[in-house]
């Protein structure tokens, strides 16, 4: 199993994925996602596993900008260079992949 965690360093959710793998001694890698981003593979990765509407954070100001883009690949470039309009925590398990905090599905990936 190789678990990659991306979130924010003050996301609740965040913190409590990673205590959840912690608490089953499962490695896991934390990426933060503001500091680092994700790369295009990653991000159409996830995209494939949990659909672009999943990733969306709609709390977030701006995230009523991407409706107005027309184009998928669009609105990845604009997740790419805005990472905060990403929702976390983002988990990734090889192709497997879940935004949120999803205890239920993970316990399918043990």
């Amino acid at each position: 199993m190789n678990i990659q965690i991306f979130g924010k360093s003050k996301c609740f959710d965040t913190k409590k994925a990673e205590r959840y793998f912690k608490e089953r001694r499962i490695r896991y890698q934390s990426v933060d996602l503001l500091k680092y981003g994700m790369s295009r593979g990653e991000l159409a990765s996830v995209v494939r596993a949990v659909g672009l509407a999943a990733l969306v954070n709609e709390k977030d100001p701006d995230a009523a900008l991407l409706t107005y883009l027309a184009y998928e690949n669009d609105k990845l470039e604009k997740l790419l260079e805005h990472p905060q309009l990403i929702k976390t925590p983002v988990v990734r398990n090889g192709r497997q992949a879940t935004v949120g905090y999803c205890p239920d599905l993970w316990k399918n990936w043990e």
